[in-house]
């Protein structure tokens, strides 16, 4: 229709901002007084040069119903081939007009201006093409004659309305576009910051999981294992009073009271995250000593200790990983393998450091214990425990064992291994 704003396209559902808007119609509006402008100014100027008052208020009002029908329908649809059909029957009235008095053809701007806003460039250049030639031919039709000034002025003119009218185009497709790259934006800053929220869920429920983990881990190999050295001590020392030997008695009562002050001990270290008991103040290679000892007066099992000469201090991490995993091995042994010796081999290995718990007892069928704990929630807890407490750090633990010829059991970790998120 008349109107300069372009259809919009389906996707385009970002409201028109206020500046733009004010924007489109003052342009419309400086369009519409344009037009008035020039048609009252033809009219009166054709009045002047004799044509009949009735005649040319006819072909005035009727050229100014058919354009204000426009402007109406232009504010309730944008369909293009409307506006093509309405601007044809505007350009046959102002032939009309032009028929009448010359005086009309400067209309023909509009006209101009409305074939850039309202046709595709393919059919705005012929029909602008054609008013030109109406607006040439129309003085030599009425006077015989023409000028210079009448040819170079409307071609001038015309290039200049048709350059407004397809520059304008371009600002309402590039504010368009502005609309659409805001909208996406705006989407884009939603989407990141719910998925924002969403890692930082599974962050939090992922630190729980993992914290819960480690509770458990270390609550089994130190709480849980004094409790069960507490446990054979006490029924040692219930045989023994039975027995009327208070000496034994009183030697369990003593290594039951040192178990339970190292099992507090270490209840307060793990709620505060601090470093284990055994290693407080003192080294790796001390601290299983005195926990060899301990089972050697609590069992009688021989124990010995092997470490390399010159063993390199550990990252904290490392030395926690490697007790921990001591304990639980020679919680093991405690309470399952019914041996006599046990040896434990601390060694550097370069790059990497190796733990070496052995035993001569029972032992077990370990490849189908292998095979068991390949297996989603099978071999054992405190297995499976150190095997996880290894890989996080970026180590491992091989097992091998044989039905009545002991065990042996390997764990490896990079000297400087670091805890992995």
């Amino acid at each position: 229709m008349s109107t300069p704003i372009p259809s919009r396209s389906p996707r385009d559902s970002a409201p028109a901002p206020r500046s733009w808007a004010g924007l489109v119609g003052s342009i419309r509006l400086g369009q519409a007084l344009i037009t008035a402008t020039l048609l009252i100014a033809g009219a009166v100027r054709a009045a002047a040069d004799g044509v009949p008052i009735a005649l040319t208020a006819a072909v005035a009002v009727a050229f100014a119903g058919w354009y204000a029908a426009g402007l109406v329908l232009s504010t309730r649809t944008a369909d293009r081939p409307l506006a093509a059909w309405w601007l044809l029957g505007l350009a046959l009235i102002w032939v009309g007009a032009v028929a009448v008095s010359a005086e009309f053809v400067w209309l023909a701007f509009s006209l101009w201006l409305l074939a850039g806003f309202a046709l595709r460039m393919r059919w705005a250049i012929p029909y602008s093409l054609i008013v030109l030639v109406v607006v040439l031919v129309a003085p030599v039709a009425h006077t015989g004659s023409t000028s210079s000034a009448n040819v170079i002025g409307p071609v001038v003119g015309g290039l200049f309305a048709l350059g407004i009218a397809r520059g304008y185009l371009e600002l309402v497709r590039d504010g368009r576009e502005r609309r659409l790259l805001i909208a996406s934006l705006v989407a884009a800053q939603d989407e990141t910051a719910a998925l924002q929220d969403e890692l930082a869920r599974t962050q939090r429920e992922s630190g729980v999981h993992a914290e819960r983990t480690r509770l458990s881990r270390d609550i089994h190999d130190t709480v849980a294992q004094s409790m069960t050295s507490i446990g054979m001590l006490a029924r040692g020392a219930l045989d023994g009073a039975e027995r009327g030997t208070g000496a034994e008695a009183s030697r369990a009562l003593r290594q039951i009271d040192e178990l339970a002050r190292d099992g507090l001990a270490d209840t307060r270290r793990i709620v505060n995250a601090l470093m284990p008991a055994e290693l407080d103040g003192t080294a790796l290679g001390d601290a299983l000593a005195r926990m060899l000892d301990r089972l050697q007066d609590e069992t009688g099992i021989r124990t010995e200790l092997h470490v390399d000469a010159g063993f390199p201090a550990l990252a904290p991490a490392t030395e926690v990983a490697l007790l921990r995993v001591t304990q639980s091995a020679l919680a093991n042994v405690r309470s399952h393998a019914d041996a006599r010796r046990v040896v434990v081999t601390l060694a550097d290995a370069g790059d990497t450091v190796r733990l070496d718990v052995a035993d001569d007892g029972t032992g077990f069928d370990a490849q189908r214990w292998n095979a068991r704990a390949a297996r989603a929630g099978d071999g054992g807890y405190g297995m499976r425990a150190m095997r996880t407490r290894l890989r996080e750090l970026g180590g491992g633990l091989d097992v091998e064992s044989t039905p009545g010829e002991g065990t042996a059991l390997s764990a490896h970790l990079p000297r400087l291994a670091e805890a992995r998120p």
